[in-house]
């Protein structure tokens, strides 16, 4: 089975919505949202907590609400949402394989957005060691639990990681009548700025950094977590589940099936300042490509990438542009940056290697400064370094972007 459209989008979250409806606005005929659960909203659609909502809808939203929003609004725009549709793989010319609950199908579109967002690392992507009981999950399980099936998990779990999301993991638990026993950081300090911290104590909840994860404790359920604390000394925390919070990686298996190009930091697939991938045909928009941001942010982007589609399909000429621009390599002590490649003025999207304070420096070939920043930046904090457009000698060859840390 075979069909057509003018874009397809993979993935149902805020950034892939947002571009659904802007194309639509922008005059696109058809437009199709797979998203491969069954439900569209992305994330969003178990995290029960505000805020959402403020910079799409001027309005303080739950989750859950923001997302049935975000559908509505779609789908009042005459946009087509498909659930229960994964793509498997996306081929030249914008062919799409997707596996359905009718069987396996193809879609081919001028155009392709991926927008299939990030997800938290697992526990086997952390290695943490020890038994497989029961009681060992995400927090986007937890909030699956919670918020979508009624269902309360455990009672007294720990909460491994720092950064935001592990605040809200903290704030489900407490909401819905589970105690944590506490919030460890595997990292000298805490991912996020150490003033979201108060959550915490004022919950009561002892927040352990530095801590290694030696064991997790419990046959048929988790009864336990064995760490070693930085000072050395060996505790076990009495528990009877973990939520493993954080860590943030692209969800970019459809990106790696396809053979788009990858950026070896973000681990996302890589792009141009107007979203293109190694693919002329296919863009690339959210978190897949920067984890992790904020829905808005994600929402925001995929409404630019949008208007860049709706432009190249408005001029007629069938064929797509080709990735443009100088290439910008991140230098010691950055993580990724994002876009890639830059040919005008534009944005850029960076993370340190944890905590950073220095100076910010875009050179280019020759090693004259372009941009500079000074920088004082937490863990996993998203960096912004605006970009001039920048005259020919900067772009005729890479662009290298360093981190000049203070001593």
């Amino acid at each position: 089975m075979s069909d057509t459209c003018d874009v397809a989008i993979v993935g149902g979250g805020p950034a892939g919505l947002s571009a659904a409806v802007e194309l639509k606005r922008q005059g696109v005929a058809r437009v199709v949202v797979l998203e491969r659960f069954g439900r569209a909203g992305g994330i969003p659609r178990h995290c029960g907590h505000p805020p959402f909502g403020m910079r799409e809808f001027r309005r303080v939203l739950s989750g859950p609400a923001y997302a049935r929003r975000l559908v509505a609004t779609a789908e009042d725009a005459g946009v087509e949402i498909r659930t229960d549709h994964t793509v498997t793989a996306v081929r030249p010319d914008g062919v799409l394989e997707l596996a359905t609950t009718q069987g396996a199908m193809t879609l081919t579109a001028r155009r392709v957005l991926i927008a299939t967002g990030n997800r938290e690392r697992t526990r086997a992507q952390r290695l943490a060691p020890g038994l497989r009981p029961v009681g060992v999950m995400n927090t986007a399980a937890l909030q699956s639990f919670v918020y979508e099936e009624g269902r309360k998990p455990f009672s007294r779990p720990v909460i491994v990681g720092s950064e935001m999301v592990a605040l809200s993991a903290l704030l489900t638990c407490v909401r819905h009548g589970m105690r944590p026993v506490a919030l460890v950081e595997t990292c000298e300090r805490v991912q996020t700025r150490r003033l979201f911290m108060a959550l915490a104590a004022l919950l009561r909840v002892p927040v352990l950094t530095g801590a290694e994860l030696l064991s997790i404790e419990g046959r048929t359920r988790v009864e336990g977590l064995r760490l070693c604390r930085n000072d050395g000394t060996e505790v076990t925390l009495a528990c009877d589940g973990i939520v493993f919070s954080g860590r943030f990686t692209p969800e970019a298996t459809v990106v790696r099936a396809s053979g788009l190009v990858l950026d070896a930091g973000s681990l996302g697939p890589e792009i141009d300042a107007e979203g293109r991938s190694s693919d002329p045909h296919v863009f690339v928009a959210g978190n897949v490509l920067h984890p992790v941001e904020t829905a808005g942010v994600c929402w925001a982007e995929g409404r630019r990438i949008a208007g860049v589609i709706a432009r190249e399909l408005a001029a007629g000429t069938g064929e797509p542009a080709s990735r443009a621009g100088a290439v910008v390599r991140p230098g010691e002590g950055l993580r990724y940056v994002v876009p890639q490649r830059i040919s005008g003025a534009t944005e850029l999207n960076i993370r340190a290697e944890g905590a950073a304070r220095g100076r910010l420096v875009l050179r280019d070939a020759t090693g004259r400064e372009l941009v500079v920043k000074t920088l004082r930046a937490y863990p996993e904090q998203p960096i912004r370094l605006r970009v001039p457009a920048l005259d020919a000698a900067a772009l005729s060859g890479d662009l290298h972007l360093g981190l000049e840390r203070d001593d």
